[in-house]
């Protein structure tokens, strides 16, 4: 992570460009990202056809993502310490090189043990790529805070319901294509970025590798941290198990988790918004989690039927996205930390969330079609009765957001 401050006078003179009036080295970081964020969830459809494949178990292939998360998380304590060591256009440039490396790596593996280990080094990858896109998207655009988050949260969008398409297509051919898929989309935003992004992205300030750590020590941080990781338990066995119960094809469940993106993409970017800025952050974060377990207890009593649950999974992608942008402002909203720091300790614990819960959850499959979907609604219902519990410790979020022009201008925090 990285924080880059603009100037008020800056932002102002910028204030009057168009949203799709930018410079090439914005689309080159735009592109890039979406294509990180389709290697999130381009494993789901694949994951019954690589269990053919590889002779493995639903657990065993669930640990493609537990490996890729848990990397990520601990990578996402030190990027910040790094970006601000070595500049955030070098260290995108390492996570891409790392992520090509990686995808190869799973393309190429002739079992499920070298599959989860490149997914492993992929995570690696992607937390110094992502840690880092939004603060050079927000360079490259002359310091236009505002149009440079929206387009960072349309690539999330947009790779998140492309991925899992692009990859039950090309699974369709064999699990392998989606990989070389990746590799080849992620080495042409490599060579785009050292075309035209300039400048190191250096800002002159470093961060101590300790400082995410300290800052677990805050209470508002670590309350939100515990319960961003039951929530993320959540998440994830939704990604990691859904594909079983559906019993489709590979292109079926690219179609179904696509709806499940787009439903994401528009919550985050529109709904969770318009929510915070009338209603208290908290107390929408607090709904949002109790429809989010409700939909998990639907799901699971509706595993019988394709279509119930497929309607399942789309409304879990809108209220996975409002959820998303939720914590982070409630995060950023409730601690007077600075937020580069707030966010490297809270991202890391999270992920470590969807790293456990993604193999338990699609463990208790065992025991029933719709356990882990149950597994995932209890986990929800967990993180609301801590923030209900340590209410204090976040009440400083407890208020509508609202994002003037003028804080906009302020310091800007990359990403989770």
């Amino acid at each position: 992570m990285a924080t880059m401050t603009v100037p008020p006078q800056t932002a102002h003179a910028a204030s009057g460009g168009s949203l799709l009036r930018q410079p090439p080295a914005v689309w080159a970081v735009a592109f890039a990202a979406m294509v990180a964020f389709m290697g999130i969830g381009l494993v789901g459809p694949i994951l019954p056809t690589i269990s053919e494949s590889l002779g493995s178990t639903p657990t065993q292939t669930s640990l493609l993502f537990t490996s890729y998360l848990a990397v990520t998380a601990v990578a996402m304590f030190f990027t910040s310490w790094l970006s601000t060591r070595i500049g955030t256009r070098t260290t995108m440039l390492l996570g891409l090189a790392v992520i090509v490396v990686a995808a190869v790596g799973c393309a190429l593996s002739t079992s499920i043990d070298g599959v989860i280990a490149f997914r492993a080094l992929w995570g690696l990858g992607n937390a110094l790529f992502l840690s880092t896109a939004l603060a050079s998207i927000i360079s490259a655009s002359g310091g236009r805070p505002a149009h440079a988050i929206i387009l960072y949260e349309a690539a999330l969008g947009l790779g998140l319901a492309v991925g899992p398409l692009a990859g039950g297509l090309l699974g369709d051919i064999n699990w392998m294509a989606p990989f070389w898929g990746t590799a080849s989309l992620m080495a042409v935003g490599f060579v785009a970025i050292i075309a035209v992004v300039r400048g190191s992205g250096r800002t002159g300030e470093t961060s101590h590798v300790l400082a995410p750590f300290r800052a677990l020590r805050n209470p508002s941080i670590l309350v939100m941290s515990i319960v961003a990781f039951f929530y993320n338990s959540s998440f994830f066995v939704t990604l990691a198990y859904v594909p079983y119960p559906l019993g489709m094809t590979a292109v079926g469940i690219g179609l179904v988790m696509t709806g499940f993106g787009f439903g994401l993409a528009i919550a985050s970017v529109l709904l969770a918004p318009l929510l915070t800025r009338r209603f208290s952050a908290t107390h929408v974060l607090m709904a949002v989690l109790g429809l989010f377990a409700l939909t998990h207890v639907a799901a699971g009593f509706l595993t019988d039927s394709t279509a119930w649950l497929v309607v399942c999974v789309v409304l879990l992608g809108f209220e996975i996205g409002a959820a998303n942008t939720l914590l982070t402002e409630v995060v950023m909203e409730s601690s007077t930390l600075p937020r580069t720091v707030a966010s490297s300790a809270y991202s890391g614990v999270r992920f470590f969330g969807g790293a456990i819960g993604a193999p338990v959850g699609t463990a208790l499959a065992a025991f029933g079609v719709g356990m882990p979907f149950l597994f995932a609604a209890a986990t929800a219902v967990v993180g609301i009765l801590i923030m209900a519990f340590f209410r204090r410790s976040i009440a400083r979020a407890d208020h509508p957001v609202h994002e003037p022009a003028e804080v906009m201008a302020e310091t800007i925090t990359l990403g989770e």
